[in-house]
């Protein structure tokens, strides 16, 4: 089964960029189209979303949604589905928080979008403080990924702190090695 944009978006061209605008108003949690699914990579790049946390699914005609911090949209990659964050207007631009959906970026970039939240360069969420992504919806691989780095983080560090108070031991009493 194709997907494809709904009549009631089209894509710009301006100055060699694309975006994807709507010809019709929607509210908050209104739905606005589904995620394509028909082609599944292991990979990220430019034209795909991270759907799982080795999934991603080329995008087609949403790949030209650019990103926003301070986005009007939800892409839920659990149900699949585009969602409006806010009323969204007649010829508005639809946006979303790329780290929402990405762990790692294939093409990291500066962001210059303005917003008095921005985080200035997007490359994942991997790359975020918490203290930042707990501001954003994040789908639910974002949130695995997040976890799992936490656990290693605590991980290491104790591991770390067993190793210097060892060392600390043994240069205050070298024959206790």
């Amino acid at each position: 089964m194709t997907i494809t944009i709904p009549s009631t978006l089209t894509i710009r061209t301006q100055n060699k960029f694309r975006s994807l605008v709507t010809k019709q108003a929607y509210k908050a949690g209104e739905i606005i189209c589904p995620i394509p699914t028909e082609s599944m990579s292991n990979k990220p790049t430019m034209y795909t979303v991270q759907i799982g946390r080795t999934k991603h699914v080329e995008v087609k005609e949403l790949a030209s949604m650019n990103h926003s911090c301070n986005p009007n949209t939800i892409l839920d990659t659990t149900r699949m589905l585009v969602f409006a964050t806010r009323d969204i207007a007649v010829g508005e631009e639809l946006t979303f928080f790329y780290p929402s959906t990405e762990w790692e970026m294939s093409a990291p970039f500066i962001c210059l979008c303005g917003a008095p939240n921005c985080i200035h360069v997007v490359a994942g969420a991997r790359f975020l403080p918490l203290s930042t992504l707990e501001n954003y919806y994040l789908n639910r691989h974002i949130r695995e990924e997040m976890i799992e780095l936490l656990n290693n983080t605590e991980y290491l560090l104790t591991n770390m702190e067993r190793d210097h108070i060892h060392a600390q031991i043994s240069k205050r009493n070298p024959s206790a090695s």
